[in-house]
Protein backbone atom coordinates (compact mmCIF):
# COMPACT_ATOMS: atom_id res chain seq x y z
CA UNK A 1 0.00 0.00 0.00
CA UNK A 2 1.45 3.43 -0.84
CA UNK A 3 2.81 5.40 2.12
CA UNK A 4 0.35 8.24 1.51
CA UNK A 5 -2.50 5.81 2.04
CA UNK A 6 -1.26 4.70 5.46
CA UNK A 7 0.10 7.96 6.85
CA UNK A 8 -1.85 9.37 9.75
CA UNK A 9 -3.51 12.74 9.45
CA UNK A 10 -1.48 15.43 11.22
CA UNK A 11 -3.71 17.63 13.38
CA UNK A 12 -2.88 21.34 13.27
CA UNK A 13 -3.46 24.00 15.89
CA UNK A 14 -3.00 27.75 15.64
CA UNK A 15 -2.84 28.07 19.45
CA UNK A 16 0.11 29.95 20.91
CA UNK A 17 1.31 28.03 23.98
CA UNK A 18 3.38 31.07 24.95
CA UNK A 19 0.40 33.43 25.04
CA UNK A 20 -0.43 34.81 28.50
CA UNK A 21 -3.73 32.97 28.77
CA UNK A 22 -2.05 29.59 28.21
CA UNK A 23 0.89 30.36 30.49
CA UNK A 24 -1.55 31.30 33.25
CA UNK A 25 -3.81 28.30 32.72
CA UNK A 26 -2.11 25.64 30.57
CA UNK A 27 -4.33 22.65 31.36
CA UNK A 28 -7.12 23.34 28.77
CA UNK A 29 -4.57 23.60 25.96
CA UNK A 30 -2.72 20.54 27.22
CA UNK A 31 -5.94 18.56 27.25
CA UNK A 32 -6.80 19.69 23.71
CA UNK A 33 -3.36 18.73 22.40
CA UNK A 34 -3.46 15.29 24.03
CA UNK A 35 -6.92 14.65 22.58
CA UNK A 36 -5.96 15.90 19.12
CA UNK A 37 -3.39 13.16 18.55
CA UNK A 38 0.09 11.92 19.39
CA UNK A 39 1.65 14.67 17.24
CA UNK A 40 0.14 18.11 16.60
CA UNK A 41 1.57 20.76 14.31
CA UNK A 42 1.64 24.22 15.87
CA UNK A 43 1.22 26.39 12.81
CA UNK A 44 2.17 29.65 14.54
CA UNK A 45 5.76 28.46 14.98
CA UNK A 46 5.88 25.62 12.44
CA UNK A 47 6.87 23.09 15.09
CA UNK A 48 5.54 19.67 16.01
CA UNK A 49 4.16 19.17 19.52
CA UNK A 50 4.07 16.10 21.76
CA UNK A 51 1.71 16.23 24.75
CA UNK A 52 1.00 12.59 25.62
CA UNK A 53 3.14 10.93 28.28
CA UNK A 54 4.15 7.96 26.15
CA UNK A 55 5.46 10.12 23.31
CA UNK A 56 7.12 12.76 25.48
CA UNK A 57 8.90 10.07 27.52
CA UNK A 58 10.04 8.27 24.35
CA UNK A 59 11.45 11.48 22.87
CA UNK A 60 13.27 12.40 26.07
CA UNK A 61 15.12 9.09 26.28
CA UNK A 62 15.97 8.91 22.55
CA UNK A 63 18.70 11.54 22.36
CA UNK A 64 20.04 10.08 19.12
CA UNK A 65 16.83 10.94 17.23
CA UNK A 66 15.68 13.93 19.27
CA UNK A 67 18.79 15.99 19.82
CA UNK A 68 19.42 18.80 22.31
CA UNK A 69 22.53 20.15 20.61
CA UNK A 70 20.48 22.29 18.21
CA UNK A 71 18.98 24.04 21.23
CA UNK A 72 16.26 23.08 23.69
CA UNK A 73 14.33 26.23 22.88
CA UNK A 74 12.59 27.47 19.76
CA UNK A 75 15.82 28.91 18.34
CA UNK A 76 17.60 26.47 15.99
CA UNK A 77 21.33 26.64 16.69
CA UNK A 78 22.17 25.25 13.26
CA UNK A 79 20.66 28.38 11.72
CA UNK A 80 20.64 30.98 14.52
CA UNK A 81 23.36 32.24 16.81
CA UNK A 82 22.60 31.45 20.47
CA UNK A 83 22.18 34.46 22.78
CA UNK A 84 24.87 32.96 25.02
CA UNK A 85 27.38 30.14 24.73
CA UNK A 86 25.27 26.96 24.85
CA UNK A 87 25.05 24.90 28.03
CA UNK A 88 27.42 21.93 28.06
CA UNK A 89 24.73 19.84 29.75
CA UNK A 90 21.32 21.03 28.61
CA UNK A 91 22.22 22.02 25.05
CA UNK A 92 24.76 19.35 24.12
CA UNK A 93 24.65 15.68 23.19
CA UNK A 94 27.25 12.91 23.50
CA UNK A 95 30.19 12.95 23.29
CA UNK A 96 30.35 16.69 24.19
CA UNK A 97 27.81 16.24 26.98
CA UNK A 98 29.44 13.25 28.67
CA UNK A 99 32.42 14.62 30.62
CA UNK A 100 30.67 17.70 32.08
CA UNK A 101 27.71 15.59 33.21
CA UNK A 102 29.98 12.92 34.71
CA UNK A 103 31.83 15.59 36.72
CA UNK A 104 28.59 17.13 38.03
CA UNK A 105 27.07 13.74 38.80
CA UNK A 106 30.06 12.84 40.98
CA UNK A 107 30.07 16.24 42.74
CA UNK A 108 26.34 16.03 43.48
CA UNK A 109 26.44 12.36 44.51
CA UNK A 110 24.75 11.13 47.72
CA UNK A 111 27.88 11.42 49.94
CA UNK A 112 28.07 15.17 49.22
CA UNK A 113 24.38 15.62 49.95
CA UNK A 114 24.62 13.66 53.20
CA UNK A 115 27.25 16.16 54.35
CA UNK A 116 24.83 19.01 53.61
CA UNK A 117 21.74 17.50 55.21
CA UNK A 118 22.43 18.53 58.81
CA UNK A 119 23.40 22.07 57.84
CA UNK A 120 20.37 22.54 55.61
CA UNK A 121 18.03 21.13 58.25
CA UNK A 122 19.35 23.68 60.75
CA UNK A 123 18.95 26.52 58.26
CA UNK A 124 15.42 25.39 57.41
CA UNK A 125 14.38 25.25 61.05
CA UNK A 126 15.91 28.68 61.75
CA UNK A 127 14.16 30.15 58.69
CA UNK A 128 10.75 28.76 59.61
CA UNK A 129 11.12 29.93 63.23
CA UNK A 130 12.08 33.41 62.03
CA UNK A 131 9.20 33.66 59.57
CA UNK A 132 6.65 32.53 62.15
CA UNK A 133 8.05 34.89 64.79
CA UNK A 134 8.34 37.96 62.56
CA UNK A 135 5.44 37.55 60.14
CA UNK A 136 2.83 35.89 62.30
CA UNK A 137 0.07 33.71 60.94
CA UNK A 138 -0.28 35.30 57.48
CA UNK A 139 2.57 35.84 55.05
CA UNK A 140 3.68 35.38 51.46
CA UNK A 141 5.03 31.83 51.37
CA UNK A 142 6.69 32.40 48.01
CA UNK A 143 8.87 35.23 49.22
CA UNK A 144 9.34 34.06 52.82
CA UNK A 145 9.99 30.35 52.24
CA UNK A 146 10.04 29.05 48.65
CA UNK A 147 12.47 31.69 47.40
CA UNK A 148 14.33 32.51 50.62
CA UNK A 149 15.50 29.00 51.45
CA UNK A 150 17.07 27.96 48.10
CA UNK A 151 18.60 31.42 47.64
CA UNK A 152 20.41 30.92 50.92
CA UNK A 153 21.51 27.28 50.95
CA UNK A 154 22.18 26.58 47.28
CA UNK A 155 24.54 29.51 46.56
CA UNK A 156 26.32 28.63 49.80
CA UNK A 157 26.79 25.08 48.55
CA UNK A 158 28.09 26.29 45.18
CA UNK A 159 30.51 28.63 46.93
CA UNK A 160 29.08 32.01 45.96
CA UNK A 161 29.75 35.06 48.06
CA UNK A 162 26.90 36.85 49.84
CA UNK A 163 26.63 39.81 47.46
CA UNK A 164 24.36 39.93 44.45
CA UNK A 165 22.31 36.80 45.07
CA UNK A 166 19.21 38.79 44.21
CA UNK A 167 20.41 38.52 40.59
CA UNK A 168 19.93 34.75 40.47
CA UNK A 169 16.15 34.64 40.03
CA UNK A 170 16.06 37.44 37.40
CA UNK A 171 18.88 35.73 35.50
CA UNK A 172 17.08 32.39 35.56
CA UNK A 173 13.85 34.08 34.51
CA UNK A 174 15.66 35.59 31.54
CA UNK A 175 17.35 32.31 30.59
CA UNK A 176 14.13 30.29 30.70
CA UNK A 177 12.21 32.98 28.81
CA UNK A 178 14.83 32.73 26.06
CA UNK A 179 13.80 29.13 25.32
CA UNK A 180 10.53 30.44 23.93
CA UNK A 181 9.75 32.84 21.08
CA UNK A 182 10.95 36.42 21.03
CA UNK A 183 7.76 37.73 22.57
CA UNK A 184 6.99 40.47 25.10
CA UNK A 185 8.41 38.37 27.94
CA UNK A 186 11.79 38.24 26.22
CA UNK A 187 11.61 41.92 25.34
CA UNK A 188 10.96 42.79 28.98
CA UNK A 189 14.34 41.27 29.91
CA UNK A 190 16.30 42.90 27.07
CA UNK A 191 17.66 45.85 29.01
CA UNK A 192 19.20 43.57 31.68
CA UNK A 193 20.72 40.82 29.50
CA UNK A 194 24.25 42.24 29.58
CA UNK A 195 24.10 43.15 33.28
CA UNK A 196 22.72 39.81 34.50
CA UNK A 197 24.86 37.69 32.17
CA UNK A 198 27.94 39.62 33.19
CA UNK A 199 27.21 39.12 36.89
CA UNK A 200 26.57 35.38 36.54
CA UNK A 201 29.67 34.85 34.38
CA UNK A 202 31.75 36.70 36.98
CA UNK A 203 30.58 34.25 39.66
CA UNK A 204 31.76 31.25 37.63
CA UNK A 205 35.48 32.04 37.61
CA UNK A 206 37.68 30.20 40.09
CA UNK A 207 38.61 33.31 42.07
CA UNK A 208 34.96 34.16 42.84
CA UNK A 209 34.16 30.79 44.41
CA UNK A 210 34.69 29.49 47.93
CA UNK A 211 37.30 26.81 48.50
CA UNK A 212 35.01 23.89 49.36
CA UNK A 213 31.85 24.35 47.35
CA UNK A 214 30.48 22.65 44.26
CA UNK A 215 32.09 25.34 42.11
CA UNK A 216 35.58 24.75 43.49
CA UNK A 217 35.15 21.02 42.92
CA UNK A 218 34.25 21.67 39.28
CA UNK A 219 37.47 23.65 38.87
CA UNK A 220 39.40 20.87 40.64
CA UNK A 221 38.01 18.42 38.09
CA UNK A 222 39.40 20.67 35.38
CA UNK A 223 42.81 20.61 37.09
CA UNK A 224 42.64 16.80 36.98
CA UNK A 225 41.87 16.89 33.26
CA UNK A 226 38.33 15.51 33.58
CA UNK A 227 37.02 18.60 31.79
CA UNK A 228 38.91 21.51 30.28
CA UNK A 229 39.52 24.79 32.04
CA UNK A 230 37.42 26.45 29.32
CA UNK A 231 34.52 24.17 30.21
CA UNK A 232 34.69 24.70 33.98
CA UNK A 233 32.95 28.11 34.17
CA UNK A 234 30.22 26.88 31.82
CA UNK A 235 29.54 23.91 34.11
CA UNK A 236 29.32 26.27 37.10
CA UNK A 237 26.94 28.46 35.08
CA UNK A 238 24.75 25.43 34.35
CA UNK A 239 24.42 24.86 38.10
CA UNK A 240 23.42 28.47 38.73
CA UNK A 241 20.96 28.56 35.81
CA UNK A 242 19.15 25.31 36.47
CA UNK A 243 19.59 24.96 40.22
CA UNK A 244 17.70 27.97 41.56
CA UNK A 245 14.51 28.88 39.68
CA UNK A 246 13.32 25.32 39.19
CA UNK A 247 13.76 24.52 42.89
CA UNK A 248 12.14 27.79 44.00
CA UNK A 249 9.07 27.19 41.86
CA UNK A 250 8.99 23.49 42.76
CA UNK A 251 8.92 24.44 46.43
CA UNK A 252 6.21 27.02 45.77
CA UNK A 253 4.21 24.35 43.95
CA UNK A 254 4.56 22.09 47.00
CA UNK A 255 3.38 24.78 49.41
CA UNK A 256 0.49 25.70 47.10
CA UNK A 257 -0.48 22.03 46.90
CA UNK A 258 -0.63 21.71 50.67
CA UNK A 259 -2.48 25.00 51.09
CA UNK A 260 -5.20 23.73 48.73
CA UNK A 261 -5.23 20.09 49.93
CA UNK A 262 -5.50 20.23 53.75
CA UNK A 263 -6.02 16.47 54.01
CA UNK A 264 -2.63 15.91 52.38
CA UNK A 265 -0.96 18.30 54.83
CA UNK A 266 -2.33 16.27 57.72
CA UNK A 267 -1.14 13.11 56.00
CA UNK A 268 2.35 14.56 55.76
CA UNK A 269 2.36 15.63 59.40
CA UNK A 270 1.43 12.10 60.41
CA UNK A 271 4.08 10.63 58.10
CA UNK A 272 6.96 13.13 57.68
CA UNK A 273 8.88 10.60 55.60
CA UNK A 274 6.50 11.49 52.74
CA UNK A 275 8.20 14.89 52.30
CA UNK A 276 10.17 13.79 49.23
CA UNK A 277 7.14 12.09 47.71
CA UNK A 278 5.25 15.34 48.27
CA UNK A 279 7.84 17.34 46.36
CA UNK A 280 7.85 14.92 43.42
CA UNK A 281 4.06 14.82 43.36
CA UNK A 282 3.97 18.63 43.36
CA UNK A 283 6.47 18.70 40.49
CA UNK A 284 4.27 16.26 38.59
CA UNK A 285 1.09 18.17 39.46
CA UNK A 286 2.36 21.66 38.61
CA UNK A 287 5.41 20.97 36.38
CA UNK A 288 7.59 24.02 37.13
CA UNK A 289 9.37 23.30 33.84
CA UNK A 290 6.47 23.19 31.40
CA UNK A 291 8.16 22.69 28.03
CA UNK A 292 11.41 21.93 26.26
CA UNK A 293 12.28 21.53 22.59
CA UNK A 294 14.23 18.89 20.72
CA UNK A 295 15.26 18.68 17.05
CA UNK A 296 14.78 15.65 14.79
CA UNK A 297 18.11 14.32 13.52
CA UNK A 298 16.40 12.31 10.76
CA UNK A 299 12.92 11.75 9.37
CA UNK A 300 11.05 10.05 12.20
CA UNK A 301 7.60 8.44 12.40
CA UNK A 302 5.44 8.78 15.51
CA UNK A 303 2.14 6.89 15.32
CA UNK A 304 2.19 7.15 11.54
CA UNK A 305 3.04 10.86 11.45
CA UNK A 306 6.25 11.72 9.62
CA UNK A 307 8.36 14.42 11.31
CA UNK A 308 11.01 15.68 8.86
CA UNK A 309 14.69 15.91 9.72
CA UNK A 310 15.62 19.26 11.24
CA UNK A 311 12.13 19.91 12.59
CA UNK A 312 11.77 21.48 16.02
CA UNK A 313 9.66 19.38 18.40
CA UNK A 314 7.99 20.97 21.42
CA UNK A 315 7.55 18.55 24.31
CA UNK A 316 4.84 19.51 26.80
CA UNK A 317 6.18 18.11 30.06
CA UNK A 318 3.26 19.54 31.99
CA UNK A 319 0.75 17.85 29.70
CA UNK A 320 2.56 14.52 29.96
CA UNK A 321 2.54 14.78 33.74
CA UNK A 322 -1.27 15.01 33.72
CA UNK A 323 -1.97 12.46 31.00
CA UNK A 324 -4.90 10.33 32.22
CA UNK A 325 -3.55 7.38 30.23
CA UNK A 326 -0.53 7.40 32.55
CA UNK A 327 -1.89 8.77 35.83
CA UNK A 328 -5.07 7.98 37.75
CA UNK A 329 -7.00 11.15 38.65
CA UNK A 330 -4.07 13.22 37.31
CA UNK A 331 -5.43 16.62 38.34
CA UNK A 332 -5.34 15.68 42.03
CA UNK A 333 -2.35 16.20 44.31
CA UNK A 334 -2.12 12.88 46.15
CA UNK A 335 0.57 11.64 48.54
CA UNK A 336 -0.72 8.11 48.03
CA UNK A 337 0.50 8.19 44.45
CA UNK A 338 3.89 6.97 43.22
CA UNK A 339 4.98 9.99 41.14
CA UNK A 340 8.43 8.63 40.33
CA UNK A 341 7.78 8.30 36.60
CA UNK A 342 7.03 11.98 36.08
CA UNK A 343 8.99 13.93 33.46
CA UNK A 344 9.20 17.15 35.45
CA UNK A 345 12.98 16.69 35.71
CA UNK A 346 13.28 15.33 32.19
CA UNK A 347 14.27 11.76 31.47
CA UNK A 348 17.21 9.92 29.95
CA UNK A 349 20.74 11.31 29.69
CA UNK A 350 19.53 14.90 29.98
CA UNK A 351 17.51 14.29 33.13
CA UNK A 352 18.24 17.01 35.69
CA UNK A 353 21.56 16.11 37.28
CA UNK A 354 20.75 18.22 40.35
CA UNK A 355 17.32 16.78 41.07
CA UNK A 356 18.48 15.14 44.32
CA UNK A 357 19.77 18.51 45.52
CA UNK A 358 16.31 19.97 44.91
CA UNK A 359 14.69 17.05 46.73
CA UNK A 360 16.94 17.55 49.74
CA UNK A 361 16.10 21.27 49.86
CA UNK A 362 12.40 20.46 49.69
CA UNK A 363 12.62 17.70 52.27
CA UNK A 364 14.41 19.83 54.84
CA UNK A 365 12.15 22.87 54.43
CA UNK A 366 8.83 20.99 54.32
CA UNK A 367 9.80 18.81 57.29
CA UNK A 368 10.73 21.87 59.36
CA UNK A 369 7.43 23.51 58.46
CA UNK A 370 5.39 20.41 59.27
CA UNK A 371 6.85 20.27 62.79
CA UNK A 372 5.62 23.77 63.53
CA UNK A 373 2.47 24.28 61.46
CA UNK A 374 -0.72 22.33 62.11
CA UNK A 375 -2.73 23.84 59.26
CA UNK A 376 -1.94 25.85 56.13
CA UNK A 377 -4.40 27.47 53.72
CA UNK A 378 -4.51 30.21 51.13
CA UNK A 379 -5.04 33.69 52.57
CA UNK A 380 -5.71 35.27 49.17
CA UNK A 381 -5.45 34.65 45.46
CA UNK A 382 -1.98 33.41 44.47
CA UNK A 383 -0.38 35.39 41.67
CA UNK A 384 1.55 33.85 38.80
CA UNK A 385 4.68 35.24 37.21
CA UNK A 386 4.63 34.60 33.47
CA UNK A 387 7.60 32.86 31.88
CA UNK A 388 7.90 31.13 28.51
CA UNK A 389 9.18 27.89 30.07
CA UNK A 390 8.58 27.95 33.81
CA UNK A 391 5.28 27.75 35.65
CA UNK A 392 6.32 30.47 38.02
CA UNK A 393 4.94 32.31 41.01
CA UNK A 394 5.04 35.93 42.07
CA UNK A 395 3.04 35.63 45.29
CA UNK A 396 1.57 32.85 47.43
CA UNK A 397 -0.31 34.34 50.40
CA UNK A 398 -0.99 31.77 53.12
CA UNK A 399 -2.54 31.61 56.55
CA UNK A 400 -1.16 29.11 59.04
CA UNK A 401 -2.06 27.75 62.44
CA UNK A 402 0.86 26.80 64.61
CA UNK A 403 1.05 23.50 66.42
CA UNK A 404 0.35 23.68 70.13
Amino acid sequence: MPESATAAVLPTSDADPFAPEHLLNPEPLHRALREAGPVVRLSRYDVHALARYEDVHAALVDWQTFQSGAGVGLAHFHHEKPWRQPSLLLEADPPHHDAPRRVLREILAPPALRRLRETWQTVAEDLVDTVLAERGTEFDAFDALAAAFPLRVFPDAVGLGPDGRDNLLPYGNMAFNAFGPRNDLVAADADRVAELSGWVNAQCVREALGEDGFGARIWAAADRGEITHEQAPLVVRSLLTAGVDTTVHGLAATLHAFATHPDQWQRLRERPELARVAFDEAVRWQSPVQTFFRTATADVDIAGVRIPEGTKILMFLGAANRDPDRWTDPDRFDLGRDPSGHVGFGMGIHQCVGQHVARLEAETLVTALARRVGHIELAGEPRRHLNNTLRSWASLPVRIRRTT
